[in-house]
């Protein structure tokens, strides 16, 4: 299988990419957002081309590892007959940045684009608020070779954008998927919206060029749509090429020069790409890789983790914010950011652990009600009655108390049931307050038991 992506995404920006119409397309009431030079009306000219949209460009080809192309930039119309194009054509420009590359994933090149309107079909219907937003293209080599890797590279893609604060993210992304098998002719999957619908369009294309590959029939070189609702893909149209569209330079806009001065401004205020942070943090650090991806997974995380590190071991500070903040986060189904958990916050719980002040269940505890809590660690624990690990003798009284209580459990750990073993943990953790410390409660059982 070779696969590669055209990834487009729009661009942050207020104002639409060749007019001054604003960019809130989904708050607005549909065709409200629209001027003559949106809608391409008779003896209407496009503005000077949105510098916003033209920064964010170059920063996001700048974080992919990008070549920048500095002789002049300008804009093709590249023609097509579609009911949310009101011109016929759509304008896309040059190359920005070429020979770029993502986790061993060639980028071929990525320009800008204007956003058409939002058609929909099945009534007949055209919002236009859409049309004339910036939009990067990314464009990829066909260097994925399984529907998973083309999942895990959309992933660190759009983790790029949501760093560079330059692009919208997954929510507006669409993407054109085309994927062929060693003996096949190309197809091309239009207009895909999310990396799960990437994945599942793939999954499907490749059981279907297989089985036609079976029984001996041509895999044609054409276009088709994946119907999400139904998993499958259905045929569109032949495969246009490049001469299909009949692109030309667009008359009304002039070209642009990308200056040595512009890039680096753009590099100056340019954040670390997270692929990058990764490896510093491995080498900074001194942890693995995947603590640093789960660190590094939003922007807001990593920059508390590097606060956190300042005065908390790093190693230390890495196993809890992996682990037991990212649970929290995933089982409320938010962000960090959204989280509003303070970096002091988590240097006082971290400190108290590593003080001893409270036990490693009760640290899980008190982390499950950070969210939105404007209590502090200590405040919670005291609350709770977490404070302090109980003494030896204490443990040793609740560990022979849950064996004499339990006489089951402890049959059923006999005869090679290792659940019991947790059961009894929890009976002593119950007995003690969750102020034992469990690996040790662990030894103790099994000591009494054998």
């Amino acid at each position: 299988m070779k696969c590669g992506l055209e990834i487009h995404v729009q661009l942050e920006t207020e104002s639409k990419l060749f007019c001054e119409c604003q960019t809130n397309y989904q708050e607005a009431p549909a065709n409200t957002n629209i001027c003559p030079v949106c809608l391409n009306q008779p003896g209407a000219k496009p503005y000077p081309t949105n510098e916003k949209a033209i920064e964010n460009a170059l920063m996001i080809s700048l974080m992919l590892n990008c070549k920048i192309d500095k002789n002049f930039t300008y804009f093709m119309r590249k023609h097509y007959d579609y009911p949310d194009l009101p011109s016929g054509f759509q304008r896309t420009s040059v190359p920005i940045g070429y020979e770029g590359e993502l986790n061993g994933i060639r980028i071929r090149e990525i320009h800008m684009e204007e956003d058409p309107g939002q058609f929909k079909p099945d009534r007949g219907i055209v919002d236009f608020n859409r049309s004339g937003i910036p939009l990067v293209e990314i464009v990829t080599e066909p260097d994925m070779h399984s529907p998973e890797e083309a999942r895990t590279f959309l992933k660190e893609l759009i983790r790029v954008l949501q760093y560079s604060g330059g692009a919208r993210g997954e929510g507006t992304m669409r993407a054109d998927v085309n994927v062929s098998i060693e003996g096949g002719n190309r197809v091309e999957m239009k207009n895909i919206n999310s990396i799960k619908g990437a994945y599942k369009a793939l999954k499907f294309e490749l059981v279907r060029q297989k089985n036609l590959m079976k029984r001996g029939v041509e895999i044609k070189q054409e276009t088709r749509a994946f119907l999400e609702s139904q998993m499958i893909t259905v045929a569109m149209r032949l495969k246009e090429d490049a001469d299909d569209y009949r692109f030309i330079p667009d008359p009304d806009l002039p070209p642009m020069g990308i200056t040595d001065e512009q890039i680096a401004s753009v590099a100056e205020v340019m954040p670390e790409a997270p692929h990058n942070k990764v490896k510093r943090y491995m080498e900074t650090y001194n942890i693995d890789e995947e603590s640093a991806k789960v660190l590094t997974s939003e922007l807001d995380l990593a920059e508390a983790y590097e606060e956190v590190s300042k005065i908390i071991d790093p190693a230390f500070a890495a196993m809890w914010m992996k682990d037991e903040l990212k649970r929290v986060l995933t089982y409320n189904k938010m962000s960090y950011k959204d989280s509003e958990i303070l970096v002091e916050d988590l240097i006082e719980l971290f400190n108290m652990l590593q003080n001893k002040e409270i036990t490693t269940k009760a640290g899980q505890r008190i982390i499950e009600h950070l969210p939105n809590n404007k209590q502090t660690p200590k405040a919670i624990a005291e609350e709770q009655g977490l404070i302090g690990i109980v003494k030896d003798d204490e443990i040793i009284a609740a560990v022979e108390k849950a064996i004499e209580d339990n006489p089951k459990a402890i049959e059923d750990y006999k005869e090679g049931q290792k659940a019991s073993l947790n059961f009894l943990v929890g009976q002593v953790m119950k007995l003690t307050r969750g102020k034992a410390d469990p690996g040790e409660t662990v030894k103790l059982i099994k000591d009494r038991i054998d």
